[in-house]
């Protein structure tokens, strides 16, 4: 089943990764069904999200983390805080 991985970067890795160059996309608070048609990996900038998988398990991330979202995910994305993200792929 699809999981959704969260980290905590070091400025080595972000770097490593090039997120300066990623692409960014911003949301205020909603709520919001989505499905990734392909691999994604998003830095946050800023705020705070709960994402609710199928199936159930919820996975909470905020500025400075990492994550990677699975081809084929469906979710339901809670923005509970304005987001900014980096990301690449999806």
């Amino acid at each position: 089943m699809a999981k959704i991985k969260v980290e905590k970067p070091s400025k080595e890795k972000l770097k490593e990764l090039g997120v300066e160059s990623w692409g960014i996309w911003e949301c205020d608070s909603s709520t919001f069904d989505w499905q990734y048609p392909a691999d994604e990996t998003a830095y946050v900038l800023e705020g705070n999200v709960k994402v609710k998988e199928e199936g159930g398990e919820e996975v909470e991330f905020g500025a400075g983390d990492l994550v990677f979202f699975p081809k084929g995910l469906k979710c339901v994305w809670e923005v509970k805080e304005k987001i900014k993200k980096r990301y690449i792929g999806g």
